[in-house]
């Protein structure tokens, strides 16, 4: 089942240029999603402390066909697919004012226990919840995992803060591209805004740690990867 909510870009979501920056697609995106999941009532925010499961998320893959400009009418659309035991795919389009699309996305994610910080396996009531679409935007079904570049050129160390945590006390997933932004190297970073954006996520990062931010030019791709204790926490391209 499709579902589709509006949105009108301000200006806490673009930069220079007046064009919308990929943090504020990637909020969009989470919020289609969060309502998206709250009127299905599986893994909801508010319920949390009683159900004790939220969504968790493994990976992004946008493409910005179009970018937002300011005050832009969007209307978003996405659809679970894929429902696996342990994971599912959520797609989605983001269309401007014009009706134009401007926005594809894909993303993975699992249903966590938050008392155990464990995986936990998704039924046939929540599929049927969300009556998963076929239709996937990307000519993929499913993600490949990321290569690790083997050198990088510029890194930066960054200790994690109470502004970083989200709701079940890890780092939230949007800040994850910010500290990517932090490591570019000045002229990579004036380049911006870059129209593919992959993260994967694959280790938590929580208030205090450590993180190593290491920035490699890899395969014709910017990629930063996020480092805690010498364990890879994250992977961010940047194209």
């Amino acid at each position: 089942m499709k579902f589709e909510i509006k949105r009108k870009t301000g200006l806490k979501d673009i930069e220079k240029n007046a064009l919308v920056k990929n943090d504020a697609i990637l909020e969009i995106l989470e919020d289609a999603a969060g309502e998206h999941t709250n009127k299905v009532g599986i893994g909801k925010a508010i319920n949390i402390e009683k159900d004790h499961v939220a969504w968790i998320l493994h990976d992004w893959k946008v493409k910005v066909l179009k970018r937002p400009l300011y005050a832009d009418e969007l209307t978003v659309k996405t659809w679970g697919r894929y429902f696996q035991k342990s994971y599912t795919y959520r797609d989605y389009e983001i269309y401007n004012s014009n009706g134009e699309l401007a926005v594809i996305a894909t993303s993975k994610w699992s249903l966590l226990n938050v008392e155990t910080r464990k995986i936990t396996k998704l039924t046939d009531a929540m599929r049927d919840a969300y009556q998963p679409e076929e239709v996937h935007v990307f000519d993929e079904e499913v993600l490949e995992k990321p290569e690790i570049p083997s050198e990088f050129s510029n890194s930066m160390l960054y200790t994690v803060s109470r502004r970083d945590i989200d709701l079940i006390n890890h780092m939230h997933n949007i800040y994850y591209l910010d500290l990517a932004y932090e490591v570019l190297p000045e002229d990579v970073y004036e380049k911006r805004p870059f129209n593919e954006i992959r993260i994967t996520y694959k280790h938590e990062i929580v208030l205090g740690d450590k993180i190593e931010c290491k920035y490699s030019y890899y395969n014709g791709s910017h990629v930063v990867i996020l480092e805690k204790d010498n364990r890879v926490c994250a992977i961010i391209t940047l194209k």
